[in-house]
């Protein structure tokens, strides 16, 4: 195992949400400080969407620790709930009830308007101690319309002067479709903040992968070349979770090489072992251009030999246009000598 050989405390690119090795890019840092603001302001509905590997779930563990003590949280991880398994469930995370009582208990057979009862009695008490409740509902965009409603309806406990329950929806970009249908309007109107992660950059994918393996390993016994970087960036687009896949199958090639350094062939063929589509990579980016420019220099060449070689005719050709003869010079006729008159006949 490469852990072993690269002496790894622990796999530094493990596909599992450990907050600790979040890389805060500037879109994660952003959306973290927004979902901050909006639940200790209060504000009912918040949206955080990312597309598909984007460490939604990761941000979502981050958000739970970084909260007050006197907030109390409940993440449901499975979107395909019924409305009494939901509320079961957040009941059991704000700690209302316990486990055995969901299983076997007379929460078991609860009916939904018991439950929320339950709820909106624990939500009242804390009140006092000036608590409040947070609700972050993961893959949101798998929530049937029926689930939807009833979560529009418990935003609803609030006093006068605050809610009593922020409720965090996180799900890919088409969360926001879904929302966006007429029968989600009264929910959407509700949506106070809506927050999204972008992919990283190509530098953000170095710091990335420099992060990872520092809180892995903080000696830094193993580096990515910077080719390699490029490669992983080109193959995976800047998505954390493809990072990941990537880089922890180019440290299992890079162990039986045993190499401290891993070069981007290693990457290429993480990236052939993952059956990830060969995208124009800088290597072969480098050959297009090459054939590119040892085409135009062909051309180039072609031309200069053809000049070369039509040279001798130019002399050949008269290529300057004849001169036009100059017009003819108009000759006037002298002028006519006057007649004399006649000589005048002598007198008779």
């Amino acid at each position: 195992m490469y852990e072993e050989f690269y002496r790894f405390g622990q796999p530094p690119f493990t596909l599992a949400p450990d907050p600790r090795f979040l890389y805060r890019s500037p879109s994660h840092e952003e959306a973290i400080r927004l979902l901050l603001q909006a639940i200790r302001r209060r504000e009912g509905f918040i949206v955080l969407t990312g597309d598909i590997g984007t460490g939604k779930t990761t941000v979502c563990r981050a958000l739970l620790q970084q909260l007050d003590a006197n907030t109390f949280t409940s993440l449901i991880l499975n979107p395909f709930l019924s409305v009494e398994e939901l509320l079961r469930e957040i009941l059991l995370d704000f700690g209302v009830v316990s486990r055995e009582a969901v299983r076997s208990g007379r929460i078991a057979g609860a009916s939904k308007h018991e439950l929320i009862s339950t709820l909106h009695e624990f939500l009242l008490s804390l009140i006092a101690i000036r608590g409040s409740g947070v609700l972050i509902i993961d893959e949101a965009q798998h929530l049937s319309p029926e689930v939807l409603e009833q979560i529009r309806v418990i935003s609803n406990l609030e006093t006068n002067e605050a809610k009593l329950l922020q409720i965090v929806l996180v799900g890919q970009l088409n969360l926001l479709d879904v929302l966006a249908e007429s029968q989600m309007r009264q929910l959407d109107q509700r949506i106070s903040l809506r927050a999204m992660l972008s992919p990283l950059t190509r530098d953000e994918v170095e710091a990335y992968i420099a992060h990872r393996l520092w809180v892995a390993q903080p000696a830094g016994s193993i580096t990515f070349e910077a080719a390699a970087v490029d490669a992983v960036y080109a193959f995976s687009g800047g998505v954390p979770r493809v990072i990941n896949l990537l880089c922890d199958r180019a440290l299992m090639l890079g162990a039986e090489q045993g190499v401290a350094s891993v070069p981007p062939t290693l990457v290429e063929s993480a990236a052939d072992k993952l059956a990830l589509k060969a995208p124009e990579t800088p290597r072969s980016l480098w050959g297009t251009r090459a054939r590119t420019w040892g085409i135009a220099a062909a051309v180039a060449a072609l031309l200069a030999a053809a000049l070369l070689l039509f040279a001798p005719l130019e002399r050949l050709i008269d290529v300057t246009p004849p001169q036009a003869p100059p017009p003819p010079r108009l000759t006037l006729p002298a002028p006519l000598a006057p007649i004399p008159p006649p000589p005048e006949s002598p007198a008779p």
